[in-house]
């Protein structure tokens, strides 16, 4: 340990947000999601159904997977941190986990439009994402131990995902400058795919699973050099018990701390938005503005790069003021933009109808793509930091699993809500409406979280 210097700790610790970042990036929102509509369409296309039916029943379908993924992270992420913090060791479970999320991105490869099967890409997809999901529940806890100042650490949590973002948007440049074709069968640099990629077989977007394994264990080398548990915490061994008895009195005792009951109350909706648009974005520039993956990738480009920059602005706006302003104002600016999103169609902008082929549809969705990843960016790295104020010192892992626990309670409730109106409505565009009221939520619950929290001495 002597030999790890503090700035070592830190950079090691933003490596995570590098390495996992991807699976946001082009797994979840800009490359695989889309990828996943466009072939479940395809085949429920080949199978009978209408077109926009089609369309509809592909966001659902990717909805449900994301719902039944959520519901068994919400189970287990307290569990898992309160067995954390009763051992007082988290690498062993970052490896595993680390583990789940390279095999579940990886086994995407075979996601081949022949003989396609949503349920196999579902389950994996869902094994990937639990891993990544999970691993960062044990690395966001060591966020209090980065620096003793909290000021400061609203500054290391908005740089770290900033860093996060700059891994992204790294690995999605390189995703279609030498992976993904275009119609002319070229990536965007004027190349053939990589490793004699097919476009055919859909092979240089399938690409996209083992890409993202390969990254994610090549960039958590530095974090696991450089990271490490307490050496002083007693290594009691698995104790499931007194792990599941120590969670049950955390419980008990939440009544007693309004401002973090209150806090987890409010990130579990406004999260939980976010991330229907991080989601369903993609598909929904695929189905409502007939976006192809290449022009999906470009947006991403620009969000990401939009995040990367404001995750790092916000980190020091949070440093000088706290992170409460940071996530009302976040808040407030992603409720209009879901708002400007909805209004959209191929021939209006905020229901003001457009000349056929106008290209303001794709300019106000490009606009919104840069503020959902600038507020979103930075509305998450100050809600990490938020739970250092709210959480219990000693029970810092526990506290980040119900961090977990209360952005996945009802990670369900987004696409549910999404796949259920889709499903009803029969639009994707009307489909994307239940953010704006799970946005308004999250923002009246704030009132009642107090800026320092309820163990503030």
């Amino acid at each position: 340990m002597a030999t790890i210097t503090a700035r070592k700790r830190i950079w090691g610790w933003y490596f995570f947000d590098w390495a996992s970042q991807p699976y946001n990036t082009l797994m979840l929102t800009f490359i695989f999601g889309p990828y996943f509509a466009q072939t479940a369409t395809n085949a429920l296309i080949e199978g009978g159904m209408a077109v926009d039916a089609a369309k509809a029943q592909a966001q659902a379908y990717w909805g449900y997977g994301l719902t039944v993924a959520g519901v068994a992270i919400a189970l287990l992420a307290p569990v898992l941190g309160a067995i954390a913090d009763s051992t007082g060791k988290r690498m062993p479970w970052i490896w595993l986990f680390s583990a789940l999320y390279v095999i579940g991105s990886a086994a995407l490869w075979w996601t081949a439009p022949q003989g396609f099967s949503v349920l196999w890409a579902l389950f994996f997809f869902g094994i990937g994402l639990i891993g990544m999901e999970f691993a960062t529940i044990f690395t966001n806890s060591y966020l209090p131990e980065l620096d003793p100042d909290p000021a400061e650490r609203g500054r290391i949590s908005g740089s770290g995902w900033a860093f996060g973002y700059l891994g992204g948007l790294v690995a999605l440049i390189a995703m279609l400058l030498l992976f993904q074709a275009g119609e002319n069968g070229k990536t965007m640099a004027g190349l053939s795919p990589l490793l004699g990629l097919d476009p055919e077989t859909k092979a240089d977007t399938r690409i996209v699973g083992p890409l993202s394994a390969v990254w994610f264990a090549l960039f958590m080398i530095p974090f696991f050099r450089y990271t490490r548990d307490d050496p002083a915490a007693p290594n009691t061994g698995l104790k499931l018990g007194q792990a599941l008895a120590d969670l049950k009195q955390t419980l008990r005792n939440l009544p007693r701390h309004p401002s973090l009951m209150a806090y987890l109350g409010s990130s579990m909706f406004y999260r939980d938005a976010l991330n229907g648009m991080y989601t369903f974005g993609g598909i929904y520039a695929l189905g409502v503005l007939n976006w192809s993956i290449i022009d999906i990738g470009i947006f991403g480009i620009l969000a990401v790069l939009s995040g990367a920059v404001f995750c790092w602005v916000g980190g020091r706006v949070d440093r000088r003021i706290g992170p409460m302003p940071v996530i009302v104002f976040c808040c407030i600016t992603l409720i209009l933009t879901a708002i400007l999103i909805i209004s959209l169609t191929p021939t209006s902008v905020m229901w003001v109808p457009v000349p056929d082929g106008s290209a303001a549809p794709d300019i106000a969705f490009f606009i919104a793509g840069a503020l959902i990843g600038a507020a979103g960016g930075a509305l998450q790295a100050s809600s990490r930091n938020m739970l250092t104020y709210q959480g219990n010192p000693e029970r810092m892992t526990e506290a980040f699993g119900l961090y977990a626990l209360s952005g996945k309670a009802t990670s369900f409730l987004a696409p549910a809500l999404i796949a259920i109106t889709s499903d009803l409505t029969g639009s994707q565009r009307l489909g994307i409406t239940p953010v704006v009221g799970l946005f308004i939520i999250g923002l009246i619950l704030l009132a009642w979280v107090k800026r320092n929290g309820d163990f503030a001495k």
